[in-house]
């Protein structure tokens, strides 16, 4: 993605992303068809009145101020996607963050990360192995990314401090949850870096935290799993990982011990075993060499098509027929449907803006809501 031209570029992309149904895909979509975020927003309530929504909420221009001020009070910056200090791994990603905000070393947010994540309810020994791990990697010079939860997150990056780890909050970057993690917190912005995605002040909720475990698989080379439970958060992290293209690694454990098995089923899925730092480090030996590419522009739409060309009600009512509450692969709908891809693209983009899809990575769409 094309870095922001100016302040004003980068407050009207701010809008565009805080604005309703606009998501990281949507967002990237919106890019392609305009010269700029401004006339983004100013074509928004028009497609999302071709999509079936009445009005669709604009982020004020006020309200996005009011942002840039908090995180300047709080010691945070917006950064970009397209500007240099922005993570190249995670540029990869075709969900990622137009918007971060960082405090602290943001140059680590460029250098070979690994994650590590596991149990909030962690056992001593996993906590040991998740510290012994992250501090023999980060002495290698990898940079170890985790959600700063308790248990294997917190011993992940208390083992890495000397040597660089990234935290990831699922809330805002100045709101510190749990509270018990306070003082990891500081120490943590102090010396190694705070990434978040949502405002300042945001208090994290449940569907905060998938969204944030995207940003640490998509941050890293590979996720290293140390106890996990059957449902857990830390396999949502994998999962992600290995739909990134990253590699998926976990810690073994007893099998009778309940956190243990979804990293033991991990590895009887294909996941590579490690018990130390070194066998991280001779995993991901050929991976820090390649580098992590961005998504090939246009992929989901042709960077000079445009945005204001009508579509007919029967080929829109077509597109919307061939959609389901199953996630459907977009290059499939385009071929049963004989359609051109653009036209398709248009209407998934103003349904989407119009609350009645979602886009998701993989270059899938689904219909959200009651089933008409």
């Amino acid at each position: 993605m094309r870095p922001p031209a100016n302040d004003a570029d980068r407050l009207a992309r701010l809008r565009l992303i805080r604005s309703e149904n606009v998501g990281p895909i949507t967002f990237r979509e919106l890019m392609k068809y305009f010269a700029s975020a401004a006339e983004a927003l100013d074509a928004l309530p028009s497609l999302a009145a071709r999509g079936g929504r009445r009005k669709i909420k604009i982020c004020p221009k006020s309200k996005a101020v009011a942002e840039l001020e908090a995180a300047e009070a709080a010691g945070a910056r917006h950064l970009y996607q397209g500007e240099p200090d922005y993570p190249t791994a995670l540029a990869a990603a075709e969900d990622s963050p137009p918007v971060l905000l960082v405090m602290g070393r943001s140059e680590l947010l460029n250098h070979p990360t690994v994650a590590i994540v596991g149990a909030r309810n962690a056992s001593t020994n996993g906590r040991r192995i998740a510290r012994a791990i992250a501090a023999g990697v980060a002495a290698e010079g990898l940079v170890v990314a985790s959600g700063m939860a308790r248990g294997i997150d917190a011993a992940a990056h208390e083992g890495a401090l000397d040597g660089g780890t990234v935290a990831v909050l699922a809330g805002g970057p100045d709101v510190v949850y749990p509270e018990e993690n306070r003082g990891l917190y500081e120490s943590i912005r102090e010396r190694g870096a705070i990434l978040a995605e949502s405002p300042p002040g945001l208090v994290p909720q449940a569907r905060h935290f998938p969204r944030r475990n995207r940003i640490i698989s998509g941050l890293s080379l590979g996720v290293v799993v140390v106890e996990a439970a059957v449902r857990s958060g830390s396999l949502i992290t994998a999962r992600l990982a290995n739909e990134q293209g990253r590699e998926v690694m976990a810690v073994p454990g007893s099998p009778l011990d309940p956190r243990c098995r979804g990293t033991n089923d991990l590895i009887r899925k294909g996941a590579t075993m490690v018990e130390e730092a070194g066998d991280v480090l001779g995993t991901l030996e050929a991976m820090r060499g390649d580098g992590l590419s961005q998504p090939e522009s246009g992929r989901f739409g042709d960077a000079g098509a445009s945005a204001g060309e009508p579509v007919s009600d029967d080929v829109r009512a077509r597109i919307l027929d061939a959609l389901g509450h199953t996630p459907a692969q977009v290059d499939a709908i385009i071929r049963d449907l004989g359609l051109p891809a653009q036209t398709v693209l248009t209407v998934l983009l103003e349904l989407e803006l119009a609350g009645r899809i979602e886009r998701q990575p993989g270059n899938m769409a689904a219909l959200v809501g009651e089933v008409e």
